[in-house]
C-alpha cells in the first residue's frame, strides 16, 4: 500500500469516527447508492459475480438501517417496511439480473438520502439560530 492510500484510509476512517449518527446515515445512504449503481453496471456488462458482490453489499447497508431504526417513533414504523420492500426488490434484481428493478431501488434510496441531507440541513440551521439566541 503507498503512502498515498494510507492517508486516504486514515482520512476515511476519521471521518466514519468523527460523524454525527445524521452523517453516518447519510454516509450508509450513499454507499447503498454507489453499490447499486455498480451492480447496475454490471448487469449491464453481464459480470454476474460483481451484480451479486454489489447488490448483497447494497442488501447489507440497508438491513444496517434497518437495525437503526428506533421503533418507539411513527415514522419508523412506516420507513421499516419500506426497507423490506427495497431488500425483496434487490433479491429478485438479482435473481433476475434485472437493472430496472435496481434503478427503482436507486431511485427509493436517492429519495431517502435527500430527505435526510434536508433534515441534517434544517437541524444545523436550527442549532445555529439557538446558539445565536444565547
Amino acid at each position: 500500500m503507498t503512502l498515498q492510500n494510507n492517508a486516504f484510509n486514515a482520512y476515511k476512517q476519521n471521518s466514519i469516527n468523527t460523524a454525527s449518527p445524521g452523517e453516518l446515515t447519510l454516509m450508509l445512504y450513499n454507499g447503498c447508492i454507489k453499490f447499486l449503481n455498480k451492480a447496475k453496471k454490471a448487469i449491464e456488462e453481464k459480470n454476474i459475480q460483481e451484480r451479486n458482490y454489489n447488490l448483497q453489499k447494497a442488501q447489507a447497508i440497508i438491513s444496517e438501517l434497518m437495525v437503526t431504526l428506533n421503533m418507539d417513533y411513527d415514522i419508523s414504523k412506516q420507513i421499516y417496511p419500506l426497507y423490506e420492500y427495497m431488500n425483496r426488490r434487490l433479491i429478485e434484481a438479482n435473481i433476475k439480473n434485472d437493472a430496472e428493478i435496481v434503478d427503482e431501488v436507486i431511485g427509493l434510496a436517492t429519495e431517502f438520502r435527500d430527505t435526510w441531507k434536508e433534515v441534517i440541513k434544517r437541524n444545523r440551521q436550527q442549532q445555529y439560530q439557538n446558539a445565536q439566541q444565547v
